[in-house]
């Protein structure tokens, strides 16, 4: 039976609504968090290639079969690490609650990257040309608006640590966007605020040192200057990469301050998705 991205996203928020109220358990195997949920059946996922200076790039999508109709699209881009499967889940995740959803392969080949050396060189050659990464998602995004699935005229991005700030790049580069949203993502990114049109949620980890207070300020203040709808939450306790269950173990790995932090992930996929339906209505 078919049925309506609205109906879904309203029984999505009553669900998430409802689950607010229930106790936080302190240990993770006891509770399917929203990093783990089970994707629904119906989820479909696609690979969207396009070549970029010889390179394949190879972006991976998701979306319900079984809605009809058009569906709002939300870009996601990864860490710096890739196109891992935590990134896949989370593209399938936002394909069950109703959307067209779609991890940006910035790399090419659909690269997942092994060490913090190799993760810093690739990407910060998007943070020292921030043209070159508005290429790379314009790549996909011309891609996606003749999707059959996708309603290009609803469109969000949301990203990760370094798809974080890169998504408030695409927000500030371009009024595409209904609206962006950064998990754990630096701030400063050297690019001002310019669209008021583009709303923002930013959901940072108090405990983070890799985005300090003054970064903070920073960010509000141009924010508040240029009169741009916004939204910044501060999780107590959560350190940077908070939402991916493998960060404590990445961060013992790799000796990074780094560390996965059960209530903040639930708690910031909740007001993600209370956005979401919010500027897609």
């Amino acid at each position: 039976m078919k049925i309506t991205f609205y109906t879904l996203a309203a029984a999505a928020l009553l669900a998430f609504t409802s689950c607010a109220d229930k106790p936080t358990h302190t240990n993770q195997t006891d509770q399917v968090t929203s990093a783990t949920a089970q994707i629904p059946e119906h989820v479909k996922t696609e690979e969207i290639s396009y070549i970029i200076n010889g390179v394949t790039h190879r972006s991976f999508a998701a979306y319900n079969a079984d809605l009809e109709g058009e569906l709002p699209v939300v870009f996601v881009l990864p860490e710096w690490w890739g196109l891992t499967e935590y990134i896949k889940n989370r593209v399938q995740q936002l394909a069950g609650l109703g959307y067209y959803a779609v991890a940006v392969d910035y790399y090419g080949e659909g690269r997942v990257v092994d060490t913090v050396e190799e993760a810093q060189k690739l990407s910060s050659h998007f943070y020292n040309i921030p043209i070159d990464a508005r290429r790379m998602f314009d790549a996909v995004k011309n891609k996606v608006i003749i999707t059959p699935n996708a309603d290009y005229s609803k469109m969000a991005v949301i990203g990760y640590c370094f798809g974080g700030a890169q998504a408030l790049n695409m927000g500030r580069l371009s009024p595409d966007f209904k609206g962006v949203v950064s998990f754990h993502g630096n701030l400063d990114t050297g690019i001002k605020p310019k669209n008021r049109s583009v709303q923002y949620l930013v959901l940072n980890g108090e405990a983070d040192d890799f985005v300090p207070k003054e970064e903070i300020e920073q960010f509000k203040k141009e924010m508040d200057s240029a009169q741009i709808k916004y939204k910044f939450v501060n999780y107590p306790g959560a350190k940077h990469a908070f939402t991916n269950p493998d960060a404590t173990e990445t961060g013992k790995k790799f000796n990074l301050d780094i560390a996965y932090n059960q209530e903040a992930d639930e708690k910031s996929w909740n007001e993600m998705t209370i956005f979401l339906a919010d500027i897609f209505k």
